[in-house]
């Protein structure tokens, strides 16, 4: 058994745990970094990338079929599904070099490619290695979670972790799982050419704004994806080769290809906690709002801290663990900026608070501002007009935006820097926009919110109307 010492252990090396590694290294910490699986994590090679990667190939399938109301005849897309898989890898293939094991080398990270597992509160044992480290820092992620549904073991079926490398276009998918990821390749497989059934046993996209949620959930349901809600599954089975869900209100699904999407569980199976002390949870692993665990040398970041499960998160906690283990700095992780999106068509995003947490928090404070997609020039020349954007502010500040419509996950970042920074409504309002953008929706529904203020208040027009009678 080799011993090792180092400043900084990383238990994973997926966006979080490369964050922390690469910017700790570079600052002149000893840092080891534990990947027992393969580097990037679950966002390079099941999620993030090859997901978004495979809605391109949809996009473009769909772009084909449906173009006559831009001038250009519509036409019966040639897909190619084993080829469209290429194309995921290769998008793969062409960003894994920043996630390798060569480049964390090259930042003087000392990378062993074995997991990691606690055998004291001070010492991880990671193959023929016995590590003790100053601090700290599990980064395993998340994997999809299996649930334990009658018959599931008696079928094939496949998770986000297996999917992508399927190259036999299935006849017809069903999904277990209306989430985001769900909806995401329930759309992309649609539109690659085959048939797509969604059960969910409560409500599509539930997580979301109800409203922005039904804007997608129509559109897809408008385009031939089925979605049943409020369906539970009880049982499933084969049927003579083909795949039936079962669910307890008797209902029968039928298809050629399953696929479980129905949410995901933290990766601690193999830290062994309880011998360094660690408290788990439900979701995840105990943490405090600097992300601590019950062990004060440890701490948990990303997926594993069972928070928001988003790649982004992960790299955000890097940031805060970069100031508080090398520089002893106080650091507190905060969720209120933290946006989120779903690439569906339209892609549906959200900061801060909904409408309906807003209005329960801060009540009759609260006012909605909103401004439609059908009033954007651009979406109007590019006829994607179906959409709006709404933003919940109190006392003149934003405390959460929804956006729903095209380029969605790019117009909420705007609101998390506003959430982040505290800033005001007037402060948005008096930013210029470029005409004509999708950008200046953001403008236009601060415009919204100034908008009764100005052009429905009495005192206003009493004002002007006295300046304009004295003025020379």
């Amino acid at each position: 058994m080799q011993e090792l010492k180092t400043d900084i252990l990383v238990i994973g090396a997926g966006s979080g745990g490369l964050s922390v590694a690469a910017g700790a290294s570079q600052m002149g910490a000893d840092v080891i970094l534990l990947e027992g699986h393969k580097m990037g994590g679950d966002c390079l090679n099941f999620g993030c990338v090859p997901s978004k990667a495979l809605i391109a190939s949809g996009k473009a399938a769909y772009g084909q079929a449906h173009s006559a109301a831009l001038g250009v005849a519509d036409v019966v897309p040639q897909v190619d599904y084993a080829a469209a898989k290429d194309h995921v890898h290769d998008v793969i293939v062409q960003i894994e070099p920043m996630d390798s094991q060569e480049r964390f080398e090259g930042f003087g990270v000392n990378v062993i490619r074995e997991f990691g597992s606690f055998v004291s509160p001070t010492h991880v044992q990671a193959g023929d290695n016995m590590i003790t480290a100053r601090r700290i820092v599990i980064a395993t992620g998340s994997s999809p979670l299996v649930p334990p549904i009658p018959g599931l073991d008696q079928v094939p079926f496949y998770t986000n972790e297996t999917i992508f490398d399927l190259r036999d276009k299935p006849e017809h998918l069903l999904i277990i799982g209306g989430g985001p990821i769900g909806m995401e390749m329930a759309q992309a497989h649609f539109r690659l050419g085959c048939k797509v059934t969604v059960v969910e046993g409560l409500k599509a996209l539930g997580k979301d704004d109800p409203e922005a949620a039904a804007v997608v959930l129509d559109s897809l349901r408008t385009e031939g994806v089925v979605i049943h809600e409020q369906a539970m599954v009880a049982q499933i089975r084969d049927n003579k080769g083909a795949i039936e869900i079962v669910t307890e209100a008797g209902e029968i699904y039928s298809g050629s290809h399953l696929l479980l999407a129905a949410g995901r569980k933290a990766n601690t199976d193999r830290l062994n906690l309880k011998a360094a002390g660690i408290e788990p949870t439900r979701n995840g692993i105990k943490v405090d709002d600097a992300l601590r665990t019950t062990n004060r040398r440890v701490y948990a970041i990303g997926d594993v801290a069972g928070g928001l499960q988003f790649t982004h998160v992960a790299g955000y906690h890097a940031g805060i663990i970069i100031r508080s283990a090398l520089f002893g700095l106080p650091s507190k992780a905060k969720a209120a900026h933290i946006p989120w999106a779903t690439y569906t068509d339209p892609e549906l995003a959200q900061v801060g608070l909904t409408e309906a947490q807003a209005r329960e928090q801060h009540g009759d404070k609260v006012e909605i501002a909103r401004f439609d997609y059908h009033h954007n020039d651009r979406a109007i020349s590019e006829r994607k007009t179906k959409g709006f954007i709404k933003v919940m502010v109190v006392k003149g500040r934003p405390v959460g935006a929804t956006i729903v419509g095209l380029q969605a996950g790019e117009l909420i970042n705007l609101w998390s820097l506003a959430l982040a920074n505290n800033l005001k409504m007037g402060q948005i309002a008096a930013m210029v926009s470029p005409y004509p953008t999708i950008g200046e929706l953001n403008k236009r529904v601060a415009g919204a919110y100034f908008s009764p203020r100005l052009f429905e208040n009495q005192m206003v027009k009493q004002v002007v109307r006295f300046v304009q009678r004295w003025m020379p």
